[in-house]
């Protein structure tokens, strides 16, 4: 059937067809700097990067284009307040965002493009929109003409009465409340640049468009953020570039991620729920994050709570449990067993299901619990004969970290890890106890063991331990 996605302009799925047969060029908003990022922005970013993750799965040439905001009210009254120069804490904010993306496993990302690195491409966007009628100038800068663009409001669905509701940038000298700026003249302590209507800075939607003009062009596959942004920024990111171009649409597929909050309510300092990327990294491994936010759909809004996590947590430690027992008790065999044959076409069919999933716009959850089917019967079969086919194991392992991969799960690579040698001595005198047939002995020490956080598990082919 192929990959269908859910395309917000349209408020419906729809088979997803690139402008140019497998190439794909994709724009998703990046951070605006003048904070560290949150919570909300892992979730938006991850979900990206699974989206791109799996278009590259699927085959398709993908270019993701990814802006950075440094220039914008925020910094500048951040930078204010701090006494630095806006410029180097948007720089300052820049590198501890890439740094997040890191952490985070987000490695999806062609290219970051910052806004002031390309002020040259911005004024030329705004010199168009004045000679084609769609721009004006006044005293505090050069404004976008809303009503003469008739389709304003197509993305969000908002009829022109509607949108008069909105105070979008209040300034006495624009035309109507919903015109916004393209160009801010300077004002004191601000960062400027010359242009043909003297010194000053961009607005926060022509940077976008600007931007994405440079690199993938006036008409584009996909553009993507979150649910936040559909208006005003989306809509005037439209308005600009269909005014310019003359082209429709400008985006063939608009997707959106929904809001996050923190245990039913919106994340706000005031709050005391507002909740850092690198502050959840230090409870929380990427994988753990990664895993609890592809369990709902990207589109729907996602709670944040400590119970929901460790469910997650649960859920993680229970795959890598599965694999590294897979592992461990893979035996060289020249034929399957008839549950070994069983499970062999059980992994077709879950990776046909998973995909299956992940081409219906995405659908993380849906696919999740093919995942979690496949190693339910893995453990069935584990349970019943304690040992596996060493091609099944291998296979078994490669599917597990192949879908897990496009969720960014279930990479990390098996490490013989060594115990304290007091530990190993207790191992080996429970062993000993065993042999003996002194049970009492033998689950004293197991006991033991527990409390430094150590499970045993006997096997046929002798004791193999876990950590907790």
């Amino acid at each position: 059937m192929g990959l269908r996605v859910y395309n917000t302009l349209k408020r419906k799925k729809e088979d997803f067809k690139p402008i140019d047969g497998k190439k794909v060029k994709m724009f998703v908003c990046g951070p605006t700097v003048y904070d560290l990022s949150h919570l909300g922005h892992a979730r938006t970013y991850v979900a990206y990067d699974v989206i791109a993750r799996w278009l590259r799965y699927r085959g398709y040439d993908l270019f993701y284009l990814m802006n950075i905001t440094d220039i914008d009210d925020k910094i500048i009254k951040r930078a204010n307040e701090k006494r630095m120069d806006p410029l180097d804490l948007a720089k300052e904010l820049e590198e501890s965002f890439f740094k997040d993306m890191k952490s985070l496993g987000i490695n999806s990302i062609s290219f970051y493009a910052r806004a002031s690195d390309h002020i040259s491409e911005i004024i030329d966007q705004i010199r168009r929109l004045l000679e084609k009628g769609f721009a004006y100038s006044v005293e505090t800068g050069i404004y976008f003409d809303v009503s003469k663009f008739e389709d304003y409001g197509k993305l969000s669905h908002q009829n022109p009465e509607e949108l008069k509701k909105h105070r979008i940038e209040p300034d006495p000298h624009k035309r109507t409340i919903q015109d916004f700026s393209l160009w801010k003249r300077r004002r004191e302590r601000e960062p400027s640049w010359g242009s043909p209507w003297g010194e000053g800075r961009p607005g926060w939607h022509i940077e976008d468009t600007a931007i994405a003009e440079k690199y993938l062009g006036q008409q584009y596959d996909i553009h993507g953020g979150g649910i936040d942004l559909v208006f005003p920024h989306h809509e005037a990111e439209i308005a600009q570039m269909e005014s310019i171009s003359g082209k429709k649409p400008m985006v063939k597929y608009w997707l959106h991620t929904g809001f996050l909050k923190v245990k039913g309510r919106k994340m706000a300092k005031s709050l005391g729920n507002f909740i850092m990327i690198q502050d959840a990294l230090n409870n929380h491994d990427a994988e753990t994050l990664r895993l609890f936010f592809s369990s709902t759909h990207y589109r729907s809004p996602i709670d944040f709570y400590e119970k929901r996590l460790k469910q997650t947590i649960n859920s993680l430690e229970s795959l890598d449990a599965t694999l590294d027992k897979v592992r461990r008790v893979k035996k060289r065999s020249t034929r399957f067993t008839e549950e070994e044959d069983d499970l062999e076409r059980r992994i077709e069919k879950s990776k046909k299901e998973f995909e299956e999933a992940m081409d219906d716009d995405f659908n993380t959850p849906l696919a999740l619990t093919h995942l979690y089917g496949l190693a339910t019967d893995v453990n069935k079969l584990l349970n019943k004969q304690r040992s596996i086919n060493d091609r099944l194991a291998d296979r078994l392992v490669s599917t597990f970290k192949e879908l897990g991969g496009v969720l960014g799960i279930l990479q990390k690579e098996e490490k013989e890890e060594e115990l304290p040698e007091k530990l190993i001595m207790l191992i080996d005198e429970r062993e000993r106890a065993r042999i003996k047939k002194d049970w009492r002995t033998a689950d004293e020490i197991r006991k033991r063991l527990k409390g430094f956080g150590i499970i045993l598990e006997d096997t046929e082919e002798g004791v193999r331990w876990k950590k907790k």
